[in-house]
């Protein structure tokens, strides 16, 4: 029988939603298979914790940064130096490591923290509770190779893997991207895993269900969605101005979630230009695998969460990834693209003509699911299984 255990999650994201999501997943599957354990999940995005937290599972909320740039960070929302907010930072993952005594920290994305803010406190919990078992899980891409090579080198990332590192779980397929051989990762005493994607796995309302509530009748139904929604502004904008140039909108009903993060006054400005139009604007929907189950078609940004639900699902998209400040995204669409997955429009072709073609294409197509080679999606249940076998 499993005995209880006490987790930390160290959950960086900037500006989006995407660490928030895989990391709250992970932690309920953590608990629902060692019931009484307790998670403590440390994060910086600016609308944490967002996903409801199951019982067990709290956060602590650190000062918010954004990236700007590879191995570059701002406040996002203190008027400090961003030099005194990752000190703070710092000193606040120290404290509450030491105080808290994990038998297990999970950390996501970044060996050692943003701008190195996690390595004076994985120094500490090695004194402080030298049995913590320590593991890194990275999603599929991190960013194109040779800019994680010279970023993690700068930033002591290797040596931090080398030295404080236990095992390695990865968010995706090798058959997809080979994580492991592209990031010349060190392989850490108890191994590198592969675990599938991390993805929502519902429940799933019916589709008529949705269409009833939003009441689209016989029309078709787009869903377009900008994940977090802070870079999302300009597929959104673009994505009205193409409704406009086409011949005959009115046989479509697009539901537009555009974001918890994006500005207010670019929401407000979207509703304007939506006037008229068969557009629902709403900064953000709590069930997004319900209505990408019940769309035709799924126009959207390539972040990770966003294209796990898609693909899960096997739904039509027309994915515009994100132009920067990492190739993340583009990469992404492009493997899933390459596989048959998904349709993608290249960021530097998105304009209002370009897209009201691509979206009439899309739509003429009576399936809404594509026929694309199937990847796995378990990612999950798998990640918490291989935490809790270090620990059992």
């Amino acid at each position: 029988m499993t005995r209880a255990y006490r987790f930390a999650i160290y959950s960086q994201d900037g500006m989006g939603l995407g660490h928030l999501r895989r990391n709250t997943l992970i932690g309920q599957k953590i608990l629902e298979a060692a019931p009484g354990s307790n998670i403590l999940l440390i994060a910086d995005s600016p609308v944490a914790p967002f996903f409801r937290l199951p019982a067990g599972m709290d956060f602590i909320k650190l000062p918010s940064i954004q990236k700007i740039g590879p191995g570059q960070w701002q406040p996002a929302l203190l008027q400090s130096k961003v030099d005194d907010v990752q000190e703070l930072r710092s000193l606040l993952l120290s404290d509450v490591l030491k105080v808290y005594r994990p038998d297990l920290l999970l950390v996501d994305h970044m060996p050692v923290g943003a701008k190195g803010e996690l390595t004076p406190a994985l120094e500490t919990l090695r004194k402080a509770h030298p049995g913590c078992v320590v593991v890194l899980g990275l999603r599929d891409i991190l960013d194109a190779r040779e800019v994680i090579a010279r970023v993690w080198q700068k930033e002591g990332a290797y040596e931090a893997l080398r030295n404080y590192y236990d095992r390695v779980l990865i968010y995706g397929s090798s058959q997809v991207f080979d994580s492991l051989q592209s990031y010349h990762l060190p392989v850490p005493s108890k191994g590198i895993h592969y675990c599938g994607y991390v993805v929502n796995p519902g429940p799933v309302k019916p589709a008529s269900q949705i269409r009833q509530t939003l009441l689209a009748g016989n029309r078709k139904m787009v869903f377009v969605s900008a994940g977090g929604g802070h870079d999302g502004y300009l597929l959104m904008k673009t994505y009205l101005q193409a409704l406009r140039l086409m011949d005959d909108c009115t046989g479509i009903l697009t539901l537009m979630a555009v974001g918890v993060n994006l500005p207010m006054e670019m929401l407000q400005e979207l509703v304007r230009e939506a006037q008229g139009l068969p557009v629902q604007v709403l900064p953000h929907v709590d069930d997004s695998l319900s209505h990408i189950a019940a769309a035709d078609l799924v126009v959207c940004m390539a972040g990770y969460n966003t294209l796990s639900e898609v693909l899960s699902l096997r739904k039509r998209a027309l994915v515009v990834p994100r132009n920067g400040p990492s190739e993340e995204q583009r990469m992404r669409a492009g493997l899933f693209a390459r596989r048959g997955l998904l349709e993608m429009l290249d960021p530097r072709d998105l304009t209002p003509e370009v897209l009201a073609k691509r979206l009439k294409l899309a739509l003429q197509n009576e399936d809404p699911s594509v026929r694309g080679q199937a990847i796995e999606m378990n990612g999950a249940g798998r990640a918490a299984g291989r935490l809790l076998e270090l620990l059992d």
